[in-house]
């Protein structure tokens, strides 16, 4: 199969492909698959026979398979068609009081350091500079904080046991 011969007649695959198709890309596609076929089958062709005959032949017998192939509905999607989901915010509010509530059970110097890191934005450096305090404590303090203040969030506290003293 000679090369030369196939590119003196793609001009006419092409042509024919977008009468089949009526659309640019899917005859485009048609015609590679066309070639592709061919030359994987290049040995099915008798030399001297009529090469644009054999092509057209291929190119027809794979838009019928096309054709007879169930295919999925497709739709293109543009970025405005895109529905992102959002997160529900009707509980927001309640989310805000109740941390609110449990910063006021707080001690205050575990407080303090945690509005400070969190709300701030400040480094445990500048914390400590701020309370004058070393930057260790700044952290107890503040795991502290985190920890309480995730088992207030969490729940309830426990009420305080009532203990005796036994002598």
């Amino acid at each position: 199969m000679d090369s030369h011969a196939i590119f003196v007649v793609l001009p006419r695959l092409r042509r024919y492909a977008r009468a089949l198709v009526g659309d640019r890309e899917a005859s485009d596609d048609l015609v590679q698959d066309t070639l592709e076929r061919a030359w994987s089958r290049a040995g099915q062709w008798q030399p001297g026979s009529d090469l644009r005959g054999w092509l057209f032949s291929i190119m027809h017998n794979l838009h019928i398979d096309h054709v007879r192939r169930p295919s999925l509905n497709v739709r293109a999607l543009d970025d405005s068609d895109l529905e992102l989901p959002t997160r529900a915010t009707q509980s927001d509010r309640l989310d805000v009081m109740d941390l609110q509530s449990a910063l006021t059970h707080l001690p205050d110097e575990q407080r303090q350091v945690l509005l400070l890191i969190a709300l701030e934005e400040m480094s445990y450096e500048e914390v400590s500079q701020t309370l004058g305090i070393p930057i260790g404590t700044v952290m107890s303090r503040l795991s502290r904080g985190r920890e309480r203040l995730r088992r207030l969030l969490d729940g309830p506290l426990p009420t305080a046991a009532n203990l005796r003293v036994v002598k």
